[in-house]
Order: structure tokens, then C-alpha cells, then sequence
């Protein structure tokens, strides 16, 4: 099995990335996605999350209320600490419950936002970043998710830098390109990662 770690920074279309290589065979184990479900309406992690923050975080059908959750933690960092300390273990526990389900050959691939934010790197064989320019992610981010030009820049500075993340990658995959050349850049890395994975001599 090759655990792949997959990471970019906002707006730089990390989630085609991951749709091209689940299209050639990859597993993929988003963290977003199971962010939500672990706090979902019966969950422990619910429980948790209201003990921790009280009633007024659920929405009227008693499910998160995630605008007024995020407005109580990100204004205040040991609020955020300790979101993170309930969310962070569930999210890996059911991450690797995922992974071992895969086949001993798997490609598996851990879409991760916040890889480099949280040191994560270690944790995989590789880590792959999708790289693009600061004024490309401003771009998607005001002109295709209709965002104001203040909270994109505000989105962007929140997160690791391009720097920082191109430091930790073992491979980059530029999608500051028409989607084609994205298919075909992503098409040599998958035939990379199956070579990482034993797999090339099938």
C-alpha cells in the first residue's frame, strides 16, 4: 500500500486532482468530508462539541450550526484548540479505518487541506501538492466561489504559504493549466505512484 498525502492551498483545485486519480484507481480518504460526518446528528463527536461549546452551536433540526461554530472559534485560537482536539482524533480514527480497508496494493490518497498547517507530512510515503500561482487562487476564489476579494486574501493568509508547502512535497502537480494538461500531468503521476506501489509490472 503507498499512502499519499494530498494537500494545496485553497482555490488551487486539489479536489480535481483527487477526482482524476480516483477516475485511474486511487482510494481516496478526504478529511472534509469526515470532518462532517463525525459531527454529525448522534455522533459522539456532536455530543462532544456541544458539551464543549454549549447548545447554541446546534441549528434547529439538531444538527451543527457550523456559521456559528466557526464564528466562535476562529476569533478565539484556545476555542479552535479545542475543537481541534475533539474533531482531530475521530477524523484519523475513521481515516484508518478507511485505509484498512483498501487492498494490500492500494494507492491510497489522504486529501488533506491543512497537511502542512498541522505537520502531517511525516505521516505518508509522499506527499503530492497541487501548486498554483497566489493570484490564481484569488482569482477562482472571487471570480468561480463568488468571494469577496477582502475574505479570499483573508482565506489565503490563514493558511500555510506556497512556500512552506512546496518544502514539504515530494511531488508538484502545476495547475496553473488548461484542464487537459492537468489530466496528462496527472496521468504521469499516477503511473508514478502505482511504480511506488509495486504495481507497474501489471
Amino acid at each position: 500500500m503507498l499512502r499519499v498525502g494530498l494537500t494545496g492551498g485553497i482555490g488551487a483545485g486539489k479536489s480535481e486532482v483527487a477526482r482524476l486519480l480516483v477516475e485511474r484507481g486511487a482510494v481516496l480518504i478526504d478529511s472534509d468530508r469526515i470532518a462532517r460526518e463525525v459531527v454529525e446528528p448522534g455522533t459522539p463527536g456532536l455530543a462532544a462539541v456541544v458539551d464543549a461549546f454549549g447548545a447554541e452551536v446546534l441549528a434547529e433540526g439538531g444538527g451543527l450550526d457550523r456559521p456559528k461554530l466557526g464564528s466562535l472559534v476562529f476569533a478565539d485560537a484556545d476555542k479552535l484548540a479545542t475543537l481541534n482536539s475533539i474533531v482531530h482524533p475521530l477524523v484519523r480514527a475513521r481515516s484508518q479505518e478507511l485505509e484498512g480497508a483498501a487492498a494490500e496494493d492500494a494507492v491510497v490518497v489522504h486529501d488533506v487541506p491543512l497537511l502542512a498547517e498541522n505537520g502531517l507530512a511525516p505521516l505518508y510515503d509522499l506527499v503530492l501538492v497541487v501548486d498554483v500561482a497566489p493570484d490564481t487562487q484569488l482569482d477562482r476564489l472571487v471570480r468561480l466561489r463568488g468571494t469577496t476579494e477582502d475574505d479570499a486574501r483573508a482565506r489565503m493568509a490563514a493558511q500555510a504559504t506556497r512556500e512552506q508547502r512546496l518544502e514539504i512535497a515530494d511531488i508538484v502537480i502545476d495547475n496553473d493549466v488548461p484542464l487537459a494538461d492537468l489530466e496528462l500531468r496527472v496521468r504521469d503521476v499516477w503511473a508514478e505512484l502505482e511504480r511506488r506501489a509495486g504495481r507497474s509490472e501489471e
